[in-house]
């Protein structure tokens, strides 16, 4: 008797989330069935014949592999998984996240403005002022999309506006954006003539999917939620227009900022427990904000799952899987002095910058991630000395509780 064939073989655009995480753009070695994609250090590639390289169908380039800075197959693969995550038709992967902000910056030319968030990341907002303003002609105006009226913000911008830069939930503040109405908002008042892009760092392809919210373009540092092993930097700019992804993948090959093939392994390594990690990540930072939001030494919580959270009820609508992502921010009493003893007594928390790793992380922006923003312009924003960011890892949540407890005790005597 003849043995049994699958007759059924479901589209892999139609697997779950979990599913793509370990499958996507991952098939099997078709020589030797290796089931881990191979790292390829190879810097270049022979060829059959003079401008005709010898893979000419590899999934990820349709046109094969020359130089590794152009493309290399362990990249290819880690953009396919990306690109599938984002549900976009493309991932074009960088060295950095500040890489991935600079490549989608870099869509913009001479004489264009770009309306960004006011309290985006530090890092975006050095790169917009002391780069692309000076150095490249472009002009850039900065709005609060999260209490602005967004088409009065929007009519009111520079008609030389070409992108609008979002960030949701912002950094540090967490304020959440209705990225689906702004998007409709940009259509309409530029019509279609301007870009949106998304960072989406903080909330990960897990818990949000800007490009199915209408965003053009979605940003992600790699180094944060997609690895989160903290032992690699990368970052990742995904989209659905394969014009655009021309412009940037010639930006990409052009500026030379690509990760090595090991680094793409490790971030592809990292993605296979993404939901797992967000889910466990998640919780314990839900059980910290409502720990925080009960201590006498803590002024006001910030966390887009707390119903006190200003958007909170856009949150439940917009966010994926019931969750509100692993960054919790608040303010402790004492001021600077208050918050530097508190830094300072953490036994399990490791104060350290970054994010969305293993580990639970505690800073203080004020001091760290957002120094290099002038303490008037700061405070501005709402970035005061008493400002603490948790990004909040996998450990038991009675442990991480029982270590802030211990840190926070007595600052209300201050």
């Amino acid at each position: 008797m003849e043995l049994l064939k699958p007759i059924r073989k479901k589209d892999p655009d139609q697997q779950g989330f979990a599913t793509r995480t370990i499958h996507a753009g991952q098939p099997h070695d078709p020589y030797t069935g290796s089931v881990v994609p191979n790292i390829v250090l190879s810097s270049t590639f022979a060829q059959k014949s003079p401008g005709i390289p010898y893979a000419q169908k590899s999934p990820g380039a349709p046109h094969g592999f020359e130089y590794s800075r152009t493309n290399n197959p362990t990249r290819a693969t880690y953009e396919l998984c990306c690109a599938s995550l984002e549900n976009g038709e493309y991932a074009v992967a960088f060295a950095s996240g500040m890489a991935a902000i600079s490549g989608a910056l870099h869509l913009l030319k001479h004489g264009d403005n770009v309306l960004c968030i006011a309290d985006a990341y530090g890092g975006t907002l050095r790169y917009i002022n002391t780069i692309c303003v000076p150095s490249y002609g472009i002009t850039a105006t900065y709005g609060d999309f999260a209490t602005e009226n967004v088409m009065e913000l929007l009519a009111t911008s520079p008609k030389t506006t070409k992108m609008v830069w979002l960030e949701s939930p912002s950094n540090p503040l967490l304020k959440v954006l209705d990225i689906a109405a702004i998007a409709a908002a940009v259509r309409e008042t530029f019509d279609g003539e301007c870009l949106l892009v998304v960072d989406n760092t903080f909330m990960s392809p897990y818990f949000q999917r800007p490009l199915e919210l209408g965003a053009d373009l979605v940003v992600e540092s790699a180094t944060k939620f997609l690895n989160g092993h903290s032992d690699v930097v990368g970052g990742i700019v995904a989209g659905r227009d394969r014009a655009l992804e021309q412009r940037l993948r010639h930006t990409q090959n052009a500026l030379g900022a690509v990760p090595s093939p090991f680094d793409c392994y490790l971030v592809l390594r990292g993605m296979k427990t993404l939901p797992l990690r967000m889910e466990r990540s998640a919780s314990n930072a839900m059980q910290l904000a409502l720990f925080l939001e009960s201590h006498t030494s803590v002024e006001r919580v910030i966390y887009p799952g707390l119903p006190s959270h200003p958007q909170h009820e856009l949150s439940k609508r917009q966010m994926l899987h019931g969750g509100f992502g692993s960054i919790v921010c608040f303010f402790c009493v004492g001021g600077l002095i208050g918050a530097k003893i508190l830094l300072e007594r953490f036994q399990l928390w490791t104060l350290a910058e970054s994010l969305g790793a293993v580990e639970s992380l505690v800073e203080s922006p004020a001091v760290m991630t957002h120094s290099s923003i002038p303490k008037e312009k700061r405070e501005e924003l709402g970035i005061f000395d008493n400002l603490i960011r948790l990004s909040c890892g996998i450990e038991d949540a009675s442990d991480l509780i029982f270590d802030m407890n211990q840190a926070l005790e007595g600052l209300d005597g201050m």
